[in-house]
């Protein structure tokens, strides 16, 4: 029987791990805590799907492109969006109780950048309710043993010969030694690089390590200067916490205060839709307010409130102390989900046979800038998607020997633990997350950019004299030098495109450009990072 490794275990790798035991092929998920801790039960906003009478998968389509800056692959997409429909009524069938209408129907909200009400949700917890559809559906198929769970582990780094995966490596924390898993295919489902970049609205697991140690060891990744920041956060003192959209699909209003009066700077800008703008706009908007902004949804009452928007009314009271029904909320934008990742391609395999990328890890659908409620549906898509082409796979005639590469990497993680240095890798790390966040802010300069580059470029020198942190975690350790190259990657893709387009905007090129209608593509060999600009279906 094939075996398929799958690292991480939110929604697009249980969508994955799912759709393969339907078809008789066995799989280890691998993650260091169970999945009602992943990033993807934190979704409150919904899931877009053509759903509507005077919609179409055509018409989601044409949004996504629209709101993505026109880069992303026209096929790509609409097979996305044609998917969507049976996707949330197989959701329904595994009991996700989506809000209805009056008529029975499932009820539809807006979110910004689409042209019709897509948005179907299960009242303020759409992530947690699909997410528990997910677990329970997994559990069948984890009592037959084609589900297998791996706990308390993280990934080190995969096992390759001459372009094909052949497994990976784990890092148990609690023993401190590298396990090795052999598949027929690996799968990297592990969310976006928010510890990159410090406090954002996403979970701290997602570190982008995974990416970053791919791309050390030969893959591709793509589109990195597209990091969309969410135009309503509230900070506290661990994170940002994300206002979902759906407090402005609702009928929430953006205002800042005047000469004593409210202006709604959004409705004037853009009409009657104005809060509904696109996330880099709204964001953008935000940004260059003369003084703080607020988002007003007391007006629509409590009915609303309680009925449709009870957790942006409980993260409000429990974490700054507002009571939405009264008072209006302070927002600001923060970091909230990239669209670039590992580069795939039509079955989501990455540059390296044998080795696929699913969810916001992968970059395929969003082009410059996610369109809202469309993340919860590609990570489910990558997964029908990469247990398919899984499917399809021959198994390999013969498994090289690793012996020598596993023997090095146990030596160095050794060496490692027993040594010292006056900056430890926590201390690093931090510092990054502060560079990255001046660097790569709502907009970003060529000075800017050059200054990340050489302080990363500074911190790459000493990368193997840093201590490992053993006293917090040895994976924080043996994760800094590939994070670091992530880091530079992202700086030098951002350094490259020379122009202005979605969640990309540079202060001195701040015109589209028609000679950057591509996916930028980084590349990582002999030591050089090596950036070019190829169409989404040939990236």
């Amino acid at each position: 029987m094939k075996h398929a490794l799958i690292i991480g275990s939110g929604l697009s790798g249980l969508s994955c791990a799912i759709h393969l035991a339907e078809n008789g092929i066995r799989s280890t998920l691998v993650s260091p805590y169970p999945s009602e801790r992943a990033q993807s039960v934190m979704a409150a906003g919904g899931i877009n799907a053509s759903l509507g009478r005077e919609d179409s998968p055509e018409r989601h389509a044409e949004d996504t492109l629209k709101s993505g800056g026109d880069i992303a692959g026209k096929e790509a997409v609409l097979g996305l969006c044609s998917a969507a429909p049976e996707i949330v009524r197989e959701l329904e069938r595994l009991g996700v109780v989506f809000s209805r209408e009056e008529n029975g129907e499932i009820a539809l909200r807006a979110f910004g950048g689409q042209s019709r009400n897509r948005t179907a949700y299960a009242g303020a917890s759409t992530g947690k309710q699909i997410m528990s559809a997910l677990i329970r559906e997994a559990r069948k198929y984890e009592a037959s043993e084609q589900i297998n769970r791996l706990l308390g582990r993280q990934f080190h780094s995969v096992l390759i010969r001459d372009g094909e995966c052949y497994g990976a490596l784990l890092y148990n924390e609690k023993t401190r030694e590298i396990e090795i898993v052999y598949a027929d295919a690996v799968v990297v489902a592990t969310g976006g690089q928010n510890l990159l970049f410090g406090k954002t609205t996403g979970s701290t697991q997602c570190d982008g390590y995974v990416a970053a140690k791919l791309y050390e060891q030969g893959a591709r990744l793509k589109n990195l200067e597209f990091i969309q920041y969410h135009p309503t956060t509230v900070e506290t003192p661990q994170k940002r916490m994300l206002i979902s959209e759906a407090a402005r699909g609702e009928g929430g209003r953006l205002y800042y205060i005047e000469n004593g009066r409210r202006v709604y700077f959004m409705e004037e800008l853009y009409g009657e839709r104005g809060n509904l703008m696109p996330r880099d706009v709204v964001s953008k908007c935000i940004y260059d307010a003369p003084s703080q902004v607020y988002l007003d949804v007391a007006s629509l009452g409590e009915g609303v409130i309680r009925s449709r928007l009870s957790e942006v009314a409980e993260v409000c009271r429990r974490y700054a102390g507002i009571d939405v029904t009264r008072e209006s909320i302070p927002v600001y934008p923060s970091v909230h989900f990239f669209m670039g990742g590992l580069a795939v391609d039509g079955e989501h395999k990455t540059s390296i046979n044998r080795l696929y990328a699913i969810g916001e890890c992968a970059s395929r659908y969003h082009g410059a800038n996610r369109l809202g409620g469309n993340s919860l549906l590609a990570a489910i898509y990558g997964g029908i998607l990469a247990a398919k082409a899984i499917g399809a796979l021959e198994k390999p005639d013969t498994l090289p020997d690793f012996s020598a590469y596993i023997a090095e990497q146990r030596e160095t993680i050794s060496k490692a633990l027993a040594s010292r240095s006056r900056f430890s890798a926590v201390y690093v790390r931090n510092e990054i997350a502060k560079l990255m966040n001046d660097c790569l802010g709502i907009t970003r300069t060529e000075e800017k950019l050059n200054e990340g580059i050489c302080s990363v470029d500074y911190y790459l020198s000493i990368s193997d004299k840093l201590m490992f942190d053993s006293d917090v975690s040895s994976y924080v350790g043996y994760s800094i030098k590939p994070m670091l190259l992530l880091a530079r990657a992202i700086l030098t893709s951002a350094l490259e495109r020379r122009e202005t387009r979605g969640a990309h905007i540079r202060e001195d090129y701040p015109e589209r450009s028609t000679a950057y209608d591509r996916c930028s593509v980084c590349a990582y060999r002999n030591g050089e990072h090596h950036v070019s600009f190829e169409k989404e279906d040939e990236a």
